[in-house]
């Protein structure tokens, strides 16, 4: 449950960021899914999921994402982090 609830907040944020209330997302959406995933809306993507899920990323960690999921993946596991 908690991967879906992820999954629904970064969907939401990438909608915002995106522009595309309809933004289809899955663990397995790309920069190439999405036409206006480009490298400055990328950068606010990221802002905008480190205010949201309380988790800062290091650049080779942002640099790294190629996926949804990674993306998701690197959340949770710095949320747990965090809470430990």
């Amino acid at each position: 449950m908690r991967d879906e609830a992820l999954l629904a907040d970064l969907a939401d944020i990438m909608r915002g960021v995106f522009g595309d209330p309809t933004l289809e997302v899955t663990p397995a959406t790309t920069a190439d899914d999405v036409p206006a995933w480009d490298s400055m809306n990328h950068i606010t993507l990221v802002v905008e999921a480190e205010n949201r899920f309380g988790v800062q990323f290091l650049t080779a960690e942002i640099e790294s994402l190629r996926s949804v999921g990674a993306f998701l993946a690197l959340i949770a596991a710095k949320q747990a982090r965090a809470a430990a």
